[in-house]
């Protein structure tokens, strides 16, 4: 779930440099020392850049409001940048065109709410995130939009009560986690919402008796 601008910035640049009249696109740009310059140049690039990567380019960082778009020509993300770094709202489709995620940055790292959706417009799964980690509530969905498992996080790990549910809408398991393991009294259900299993977890792992149903 956590994305990153900077695998999409280094691009292969393969092409001379253009007049300074003319567009530049992120190919007329090279990397140094964590700024983009153009090509043969010393001076950190200022100025507007068009392409695949559509936005502005502030003392050799991205800067404002950014697009970046999919081969195909279709809009694949877009927000602002703040110094080189993804900041504020960001909005993701995928190739279709539909409505990926929504997210929020703040100095380069998730905070707030996040929300995804499949390429069909149904909604998988949201949250929130606090300085880059899960963190709260998340709940996720089964593809027929029954409600699929809810739970917390406590800095990035699964902690406090989860419950998950079976694409027929009936309790299919529940149970505590504690620093991501399992642990604490455990209960699992048929389809049909008859029991199957219980027992007892302690860091991942059974501990005790354990029962099962027919």
């Amino acid at each position: 779930m956590k994305r990153f601008l900077a695998p999409i910035l280094l691009l292969v640049l393969l092409f001379p440099t253009l007049a300074l009249s003319e567009e530049v696109t992120l190919d007329d740009l090279v990397k140094r020392e964590g700024l983009y310059y153009q090509k043969f140049t010393d001076e950190p690039y200022d100025g507007e850049v068009t392409g695949q990567i559509r936005g502005s380019f502030r003392d050799g960082k991205l800067d404002g409001y950014t697009e970046i778009y999919y081969d195909n020509g279709q809009l694949q993300q877009k927000g602002n940048m703040k110094d080189g770094q993804q900041d504020g709202p960001w909005v993701w489709y995928h190739e279709n065109g539909q409505l990926e995620t929504k997210e929020i940055w703040k100095d380069g790292k998730l905070n707030g709410p996040y929300v995804n959706y499949d390429d069909n417009g149904q909604l998988e799964f949201k949250g929130t995130y606090k300085d880059n980690e899960m963190h709260g509530s998340w709940v996720w969905y089964h593809e027929n939009g029954q409600l699929r498992k809810k739970g917390t996080f406590k800095n990035d790990k699964r902690d406090g009560v989860w419950v998950f549910y079976h694409e027929n809408g009936k309790l299919h398991a529940k149970g505590t986690y504690k620093y991501g393991w399992k642990d604490g009294p455990w209960v699992w259900y048929h389809e049909n919402g008859k029991l199957k299993e219980k027992g007892n977890v302690k860091d991942g792992q059974q501990d005790g008796p354990w029962v099962w149903y027919h």
